[in-house]
């Protein structure tokens, strides 16, 4: 339910049990507007789980509080399609566009804000590389003119410059205001571009700016084993 708060979203005592299973216990975190927060963690501590939560998807205890006139948008980690399925990148994104009651401009906007030349509305999306399909799945999210961006390893099975065009586009995003909730393994990539920082595991649970986070001692509780990184100070925040 929508709140009043100088925050995007505030998280209180949010727990996820599936089965006999408690993936999430008790997590409290607020983000605030136009920030940029990272999640991170070993698999199976449930960073999916949460994103899933944070959208209402499964349910939880606790609240999700989000501020008001919050539109989401949602870049899952991948999506499985046919390879030879005949649906072109325009049928994709017009199919979103009518959902979301968004002129035919927004497709051309949306194409712009993620990197994409518009002749990849003519191709199969079973043509498509890794990147290029990704940034799609942007554009797709953008249709809604969304202010939150929830993005599950979006650049997981994408090759190196795919991934420094999907960052690039990541970071225009933010300078205009879009909150982003980011899903990553790539610590590099934490902080480079993450206000603060959301530490998940079974044991232990931590929320903080990257310079008081991702500490070796930290991240070795956090993974249950060492964990190199290696960053200029210039990074740190």
């Amino acid at each position: 339910m929508p709140v009043k708060t100088a925050n995007a979203v505030e998280v209180d005592h949010l727990s996820v049990r599936l089965g006999d299973v408690d993936i999430l216990r008790d997590l409290s975190f607020s983000v605030p507007l136009a920030s940029s927060v990272a999640v991170i963690g070993p698999n199976g501590s449930g960073k999916t789980v949460l994103f899933r939560a944070l959208i209402g998807a499964i349910p939880h205890t606790g609240s999700v509080r989000w501020a008001p006139g919050t539109r989401i948008g949602y870049v899952p980690q991948k999506l499985d399609l046919e390879r030879d399925l005949p649906v072109t990148g325009r049928d994709f994104l017009l199919a979103r566009a009518r959902l979301a009651s968004a002129p035919p401009s927004a497709i051309e906007r949306a194409l712009t804000r993620v990197g994409l030349a518009p002749d990849i509305l003519g191709k199969l999306v079973g043509t498509l590389s890794g990147g290029q399909f990704q940034r799609l799945l942007m554009a797709l999210a953008l249709l809604a003119d969304p202010t939150v961006l929830l993005l599950d390893e979006p650049t997981a099975g994408v090759d190196e410059p795919g991934q420094e065009r999907w960052n690039d586009t990541v970071r225009r995003l933010q300078t205009e205001g879009v909150t982003v909730l980011l899903i990553s393994h790539d610590l590099s990539v934490v902080m480079r571009f993450a206000t603060t920082v959301l530490c998940l595991s079974r044991d232990h649970t931590c929320f903080g700016i990257p310079r008081q986070v991702l500490t070796p001692e930290i991240l070795a509780q956090v993974y249950g084993e060492p964990v190199g990184l290696f960053v200029h100070d210039e990074h740190l925040r």
